[in-house]
């Protein structure tokens, strides 16, 4: 899939993957607080993004 990267200026193949992520320090709120992050790897450069689907 091709995105605008900000590393290298201009449209570049990404890998794209969805990754539950946990938001909470604490041990006894860590399984109710994994959240969805659209997770965006530039395969040129390397850089990766994540973004909180909630927020998308």
């Amino acid at each position: 899939m091709a995105e605008a990267c900000g590393n290298c200026g201009k449209e570049t193949p990404h890998a794209v993957s969805v990754e539950l992520k946990t938001e909470s320090d604490k041990e006894e709120n860590a399984e109710f607080s994994r959240e969805p992050y659209r997770v965006a790897k530039c395969r040129v450069s390397g850089e990766k993004t994540s973004t909180r689907m909630n927020n998308a």
